[in-house]
């Protein structure tokens, strides 16, 4: 891992020390706390660090549609937490993230649970560092339990400064 750049980062670097299942529940704890959504519709963070981020979710009553598969609103839900946290991990204390654009094509029906993984390149990573406001398309594959993508996505995502006062 990176030397931690922001809270967020030096925060969660600390729970590599863990056993990894006890991280990763202590990871998603965390997360779910900073983020009510995320908690609430019961994703899994099984890794964050300012290179990516993978979470799965369950296909479970409280996530699913009509016909028994996962909303499209929580597969939307997916993708814009990985890349938004792996967005979070690398812009500094004195900015802000936020959503830009969020643009999802549902192309095959999802079976089973869905994973996702957000990554950012390294001249990104650094451009979120040294800039103090821009945007970044962040890559993110979202597969289902047969490991096909029944989404494909594009999420933007923007940092400018905090407001101060």
């Amino acid at each position: 891992m990176a030397l931690a750049q922001n809270k967020l980062s030096q925060n969660l670097s600390k729970l590599e020390k863990l056993p990894a299942p006890v991280a990763a529940f202590a990871r998603t704890q965390l997360m779910g706390r900073l983020v009510k959504f995320v908690g609430t519709a019961g994703l899994h963070i099984e890794a964050l660090t300012e290179e990516h981020c993978v979470a799965t979710l369950a296909n479970r009553t409280k996530v699913q549609n009509h016909i028994g598969g996962i909303h499209a609103a929580a597969m939307a839900l997916l993708a814009e937490t990985v890349t938004g946290f792996v967005v979070g991990m690398n812009v500094p204390d004195d900015r802000v993230p936020v959503i830009k654009s969020l643009h999802v094509d549902y192309t095959k029906r999802a079976k089973g649970d869905l994973r996702a993984v957000a990554t950012l390149s390294a001249a990104d990573r650094e451009r979120m560092r040294t800039e103090e406001k821009g945007e970044v398309t962040v890559p993110v594959v979202v597969t289902d339990s047969a490991n096909v993508e029944p989404i494909h996505c594009e999420m933007i995502w923007a940092w400018t400064p905090k407001k101060r006062g």
